[in-house]
């Protein structure tokens, strides 16, 4: 069928109309890889009650912003959905698609312009996560489009170069069958100069081992907990290592990977309270906004390695004063700038690989307390009067009861850091409703190619 795009919709797709029918307008059809005005051939792969989707065959009237991909695996892998549209106009997408989902959800109309950041288009993530297939034969990469299925891919044009480096390594030692049988997916984080590498393997459990736990360099004794054959990983990590002399350290971490409810960036094990065997570092230091961050294997760091420092200085802000307040913390990127304008921050994170971070890296005057927000805000909401607090929930937002919470906390600001503009708006329509209002949005594009977007809004009150 042929179809005219109307526009373009959060999610990645475009928006176009089935024929009018007798009830009048038609049904919606969602068709990925195409841009506003353009006339399109496609195939209806899903039809519900109130939509269908479509795959695009073929573009009949290509809009002016449509540009050739800079990647070849684009459109058969799930991981990119705008390398079709030149840079700036994702940027004008976004930022359209962003006011329309407040409008729509908060019933906001933004009286603001939104500050966009615009970032380095390409090469910019500095965390990558992949998945292995040793069977029948060795292949490393992304998950296909819309399916669990894997798509092998020998390079990746959104990755830094040193963690497409790693990539490369990957290959050669699968190919050589180096890679242990029972590890399906690998981590690669890099620091802010793009010249270390951290690495998270997880691998299927194997039998129990009766070893101590120690520690290890990459060339010694591996620490075990008795989950994994320690010396097929040993090994691993030590030809790894000669390939890649960047690389500081191999964590492994134990178990099958549930993926589907994580936000752009995050550690599969994060998912998971302890790491297995390490060899060599644990953990990475990265520097940003003036000081050096420890972050460890499975704690949660900003994933775009060249606007971390504009985002935090985005979150934070100017603003100073006796007391702060800041959930979901991790490993308090945002903490220690906080820690600078305020006499006494609090900061509060529940898991427990960035918990560590966190009280390492922050300075005397942060009280850094282990709970989940929700828990936090239930005992002590009410007994805080902080001048400022800022929230960076995971995808999901904040929900119902922590929004409510937050309402009723004697504060007068209030900053939320959202990587969904859809949660974002809903938690939003709460915050407005208890007297809040919008000072300043800003969307800092984090993932260039890609429909995700960070958006940072302070609001007063």
């Amino acid at each position: 069928m042929q179809f005219q795009i109307e526009k373009l919709i959060y999610g990645g797709d475009g928006l176009a109309r089935m024929p009018a029918d007798e009830q009048g307008r038609g049904k919606s059809v969602f068709v990925p890889f195409v841009l506003p005005g353009e006339q399109v051939e496609a195939t209806l792969t899903e039809q519900r009650p109130g939509f269908a989707r479509g795959r695009l065959d073929r573009v009949l009237t290509p809009a002016p912003d449509r540009v050739g991909p800079g990647c070849p695996y684009f459109t058969r892998c799930g991981g990119c959905h705008y390398q079709h549209i030149a840079y700036d106009a994702q940027l004008r997408f976004k930022s359209g698609i962003l006011r329309e989902t407040l409008r729509r959800t908060a019933k906001l109309e933004l009286e603001q312009e939104i500050q966009v950041h615009a970032a380095e288009p390409w090469n910019y993530r500095n965390r990558t996560r992949l998945h292995l297939r040793h069977a029948p034969e060795f292949a490393l990469g992304y998950h296909r489009l819309n399916s669990r299925e894997l798509l092998p891919v020998e390079t990746c044009p959104i990755s830094s170069p040193l963690i497409n480096q790693g990539i490369a390594a990957l290959w050669k030692l699968g190919r050589e069958g180096s890679v242990p049988e029972n590890v399906h997916g690998l981590q690669f984080f890099a620091d802010q100069d793009d010249a270390k590498l951290l690495v998270e393997a997880y691998v299927l459990p194997a039998r129990k081992e009766k070893t101590h736990p120690t520690n290890s360099g990459l060339d010694g004794a591996p620490r075990s907990d008795g989950t994994v054959a320690a010396g097929a990983m040993s090994q691993f990590a030590g030809v790894l290592r000669g390939l890649l002399p960047q690389m500081v350290g191999v964590v492994v971490f134990a178990g099958a990977a549930v993926e589907d409810d994580l936000q752009p960036g995050t550690s599969l094990a994060s998912l998971r309270p302890e790491a297995g065997p390490v060899f060599g570092e644990d953990s990475l230091v990265y520097h940003a906004v003036g000081q050096d961050y420890r972050v460890s294997a499975g704690a949660f760091f900003q994933t775009n390695r060249f606007l971390v420092e504009e985002l935090a200085r985005i979150a934070t802000g100017t603003h100073m004063g006796r007391g702060a307040l800041e959930l979901y913390a991790g490993a308090g990127l945002f903490t220690a700038l906080l820690a600078r304008n305020f006499d006494q921050v609090i900061a509060v994170e529940a898991s427990p690989h960035s918990f560590a971070d966190l009280r390492r890296n922050v300075p005397h005057n942060v009280k850094c307390v282990r709970a989940t927000t929700e828990a936090f805000l239930a005992e002590r909401a009410v007994k805080l009067a902080p001048d400022l607090v800022v929230v960076d929930p995971p995808r999901a937002g904040l929900g119902g009861k922590t929004a409510e919470a937050l309402c009723r906390m004697n504060t007068p600001r209030v900053t939320y850091v959202s990587c969904d503009p859809a949660t974002l708006a809903r938690d939003l329509r709460a915050l407005l409703q208890s007297g809040f209002r919008v000072e300043q949005a800003h969307l800092v594009d984090m993932f260039p190619q890609t429909f995700h977007m960070e958006t940072v809004l302070h609001l007063v009150r």
